[in-house]
């Protein structure tokens, strides 16, 4: 199934300015990656996917429009389905884009905290 290449576009021109941003077909749509991660996506199945925050996750459902994403019979966390009247105008489009943005950021802040200082314990012979 075809991923809605008029919203494809309107994404590519919100994030426009970034350097860190990369697009791959996957997940049955076109994906936007930024620093990384997967911001969003444009969904072959009508909508689209965005990456949110956990913390958020549970809030954000209960915004009109939005639903939770299910990938073979699993519930994703992490992500939300928006129908396309959810991001009809650029303001709206604009929103859920920096929601997904912001979600990727802060999950490479996580990360990097995380690989941050490893301490080596022991006496390991190499």
């Amino acid at each position: 199934m075809a991923y809605d290449e008029k919203t494809a576009e309107r994404v590519r021109k919100l994030l426009s300015k970034r350097i860190d941003v990369v697009e791959k077909k996957m997940m049955g749509g076109l994906c936007f990656l930024v620093t990384g991660g997967m911001c969003c996506s444009v969904s072959g199945k009508g909508g689209m996917l965005i990456r949110v925050n956990p913390e958020a996750h549970a809030r954000i459902l209960f915004e009109p429009l939005v639903s939770p994403v299910e990938m073979r019979a699993r519930t994703m966390a992490g992500f939300v389905r928006v129908a396309p009247e959810g991001y009809r105008s650029d303001a709206a489009l604009r929103k859920w884009i920096v929601v997904g943005v912001e979600a990727v950021s802060n999950r490479a802040t996580k990360a990097m905290r995380s690989r941050g200082r490893r301490v080596r314990t022991g006496d390991s012979k190499r």
